[in-house]
């Protein structure tokens, strides 16, 4: 089969490797069919990677059932599913208290399109295995796209999940998003204003991501550099900048007693200004996304309109150009169909 393998910084092609099989029960294999590119993905492209390489880039996707190794009353073959970021059973003890992305039978990060917790393959590649099938995958709804679902694996259930607890328990809140990475930040946006966020302020360094922002119903605030703080009275920041200077900035802009919800991947370790932390009291709120619980809810809003991502997708592209695309990606997330 094909699998699209990074083996280093600008390092991506096109690999015939061996097809998975079905191994244990419980398996499914699935066909992406709809694949989008994580902003985590972009940097990994064009960046050293800190995963051992080479390994199947990928890990959001719309796909469809191609075999099961047991019959399911859920799953069937032929069916579209959204396929999780994360690999995880359903049932230890984190997977049981909605924490899949730190499945407990699995190591730690285990995940399709990187090496951090074994290779599991890619989600652009032409068939995977998804162990414990009946947990992870969720059934797409036929009112929804798969164009407009493949994120819901990762970056739209990601920024979704980043928002609804603070709003959910405070209806009020106002919110910031600090936003810096190609669409996350974005998405965060989106998920606010659909989950009915009374006011949403987004900062950023990028004029196209200020418009979009904008044009999504964000009040938009143009820098040139991040300051060290935003005056107001944020209860809850996300982080979506990937940038030490806005990790600062959505820190001491989160009020006292606020939550701030780092949804950037830092790989080396930022200074935290603790001392001024220490002074006013937040919440801060770090993690994988723990995506597998929340589709369902996401899928919904997609279906209904309530959350449209179209304004940040790009595409679709076809698969065949995905090395092109990704090498040089355009500034909102690629979505890649034709299988």
């Amino acid at each position: 089969m094909q699998s699209l393998v990074l083996s280093g910084p600008r390092s991506l092609e096109w690999q015939d490797r061996p097809a998975p099989r079905l191994s244990a029960a419980g398996d499914a294999l699935v066909r992406p069919i709809a694949s989008a590119a994580c902003d985590l993905d972009r940097r990994l492209v064009v960046s050293p990677s800190p995963f051992e390489t080479p390994f199947a880039l990928g890990h959001e996707a719309v796909g469809e059932v191609v075999d099961l190794a047991d019959d399911d009353p859920v799953l069937r073959i032929g069916q579209r599913v959204v396929i999780p970021w994360h690999i995880s059973c359903g049932t230890c003890e984190n997977c049981r208290r909605g924490l899949p992305g730190a499945c407990a039978s699995v190591p730690p990060l285990a995940s399709f399109g990187t090496t951090a917790g074994g290779s599991w393959g890619g989600l652009f590649d032409e068939l995977v295995r998804v162990p414990w099938a009946r947990h992870a995958l969720t059934p797409l709804p036929p009112s929804v796209e798969p164009f407009l679902a493949a994120s819901a694996s990762d970056n739209i259930t990601d920024a979704f999940q980043a928002v609804r607890p603070t709003l959910v328990a405070q209806p009020e809140a106002e919110v910031l998003v600090v936003g810096g990475t190609a669409t996350l930040g974005l998405l965060v946006v989106l998920s606010a204003v659909a989950l009915g966020a009374t006011k949403v302020t987004y900062l950023d360094v990028d004029e196209g991501r200020r418009a979009k922002a904008a044009a999504a119903g964000a009040t938009v605030v143009a820098a040139d550099a991040y300051p060290d703080r935003l005056d107001g009275r944020f209860d809850l920041v996300v982080d979506a900048s990937a940038a030490a200077e806005g990790l600062r900035c959505a820190l001491l802009s989160t009020r006292p007693g606020g939550t701030c919800v780092i949804r950037s991947v830092y790989f080396g370790e930022p200074r935290l200004p603790y001392f001024a932390l220490y002074g006013t009291g937040i919440a801060i709120v770090v993690g994988p996304p723990h995506v597998s619980p929340h589709v369902p809810d996401v899928l919904e809003l997609l279906g209904d309109g309530t959350l449209d991502p179209a304004p940040i997708l790009a595409g679709p592209f076809g698969y065949a150009d995905a090395v092109e695309v990704l090498s040089d990606p355009p500034p909102g997330k690629p979505v890649f169909l034709g299988r």
